[in-house]
């Protein structure tokens, strides 16, 4: 049957509306450190599962300064820390064209025999920018501007002294709080008015650890869980009181990975120099909750000893990169099934990387500077794309609106990963 114009017109008209929606749906910022959820898991689908020797397309790169931050993205901005001779810097970068759009001054610059600069990734938020800095300077800056509104030093304010190796904790930003790990006698956690900066609580004593604190719900409570040198604890994020704790202490307090959440109940914590795992059930007692072990894999022979790279779940399984030995050289890359904890298979000697999950495949940083590509899948490792892009690196890489995001101590950049139509 014949159409007319008006008709083919409206169609085409109709399509578009619901391509570019199609697309809006999939893209997906980046705003804080694991990306949305804390969890090391980009939603976007459509990606790439394969690129050339020299990488994926290189949409632009910019020279950065030294620093172990991450990336966070939101609204076309993406945000970084780094530091040059004299100070830390919170940069911000168009995405679309890698313009820097503002440079600001936060802290000294931070030296350290563990590496020299930031540590923690921002948090964006309600227009917002939140840093933490190497030696515990905790600042808020404006999104568009990226004007300084307010600093505290976090150990100077509260008694205590910055991490042996640097503070790496990123910030957690509620409606009306800012969050972080300050490693003090009294205040192992402590809360900040996103307002005026003025401290609204203290959690704790305990040094910090490394790792980041995450909010979820957990036996149907919403609460801030905190991994710090003395182990893990689950905290009311408005006030700062204790729901439950659970001791982990490790050698030299390298709690560092972010705890991951399995279920409504259950939390995983892990650590490297030959620490290991424990799978928490999260219940509450009354009006008390409670945190008790129910698996554990601990010692020289763990199935996983998470050092500094957080693990990611996906359809039931988990893959994670397990460190062998007293902060050793020997990385392995390991797959569990979370149902009954079997170790599906181990890539051995992997070698020292971070990693994040999207589109079903597993998205890995080498400390070589290598990106590497494989399919998160239960059957085996299979690789399916490998090339060196940067100099050395920590950083996971960060993806959103199909742009993925890696840098070193020198420069960052930007590459595309969304497949050919």
């Amino acid at each position: 049957m014949a159409r007319n114009y008006r008709d083919i017109t409206v169609t085409a008209v109709i399509l578009t509306v619901c391509a570019t929606f199609c697309r809006t749906a999939e893209a997906e910022d980046w705003p804080q450190f694991l990306g949305s959820g804390r969890n090391g898991i980009c939603s976007e689908t459509g990606l790439i599962s394969e690129f050339p020797a020299a990488g994926p397309e290189l949409l632009w790169k910019q020279p950065l300064g030294v620093g172990m931050s991450s990336v966070a993205v939101s609204e076309g901005l993406a945000v970084t820390l780094f530091q040059d001779g004299t100070s830390q810097y919170v940069a911000a970068f168009d995405v679309s064209q890698g313009t820097p759009k503002w440079q600001t001054a936060v802290a000294p610059a931070f030296q350290n025999a563990m590496g020299n600069g930031p540590r923690a990734t921002p948090t964006i938020a309600a227009g917002l920018v939140h840093v933490y800095t190497g030696e515990g300077v905790l600042a808020q800056l404006d999104f568009e501007t990226g004007k300084l509104n307010w600093t505290v030093n976090v150990p100077g304010s509260l008694g205590g002294r910055p991490a042996e190796y640097g503070v790496a904790c990123s910030p957690v930003v509620t409606e009306e709080l800012v969050i972080v790990q300050a490693g003090c006698p009294q205040a192992a956690t402590a809360a900040w008015k996103i307002s005026d900066g003025q401290l609204q609580w203290k959690s704790g004593s305990a040094k910090s650890g490394y790792a980041s604190p995450l909010l979820t719900t957990l036996a149907g409570r919403e609460q801030l869980v905190v991994f710090n040198a003395a182990g893990a604890a689950g905290l009311d994020p408005a006030s700062g009181q204790q729901f439950w704790n659970f001791p982990f202490p490790t050698e030299y307090d390298c709690n560092t990975a972010t705890p991951v959440r399995l279920t409504n109940q259950q939390l995983l914590i892990s650590a490297g120099e030959n620490h290991g795992s424990v799978l928490l059930q999260i219940e509450k007692q009354g009006t008390e909750m409670a945190a008790t072990s129910v698996w554990s894999s601990l010692g020289t022979d763990s199935q996983l000893r998470a050092e500094w790279q957080t693990p990611v779940v996906h359809d039931g399984y988990l893959y994670a990169l397990d460190n062998q030995g007293s902060a050793g050289p020997i990385t392995n890359l390991v797959c569990i099934r979370l149902s009954d904890r079997t170790t599906m298979w181990k890539k051995s000697r992997f070698g020292k990387s971070n990693l994040i999950l999207a589109d079903g495949k597993l998205w890995i940083s080498t400390m070589k500077g290598e990106l590497v590509l494989a399919m998160a899948s239960p059957e085996s490792y299979q690789e399916l794309a490998r090339c060196t892009l940067i100099e050395t690196t920590r950083q996971a890489p960060v993806i959103s609106n199909g742009r993925l995001y890696l840098r070193d101590d020198h420069e960052l950049l930007c590459l595309k990963v969304t497949a050919k139509n």
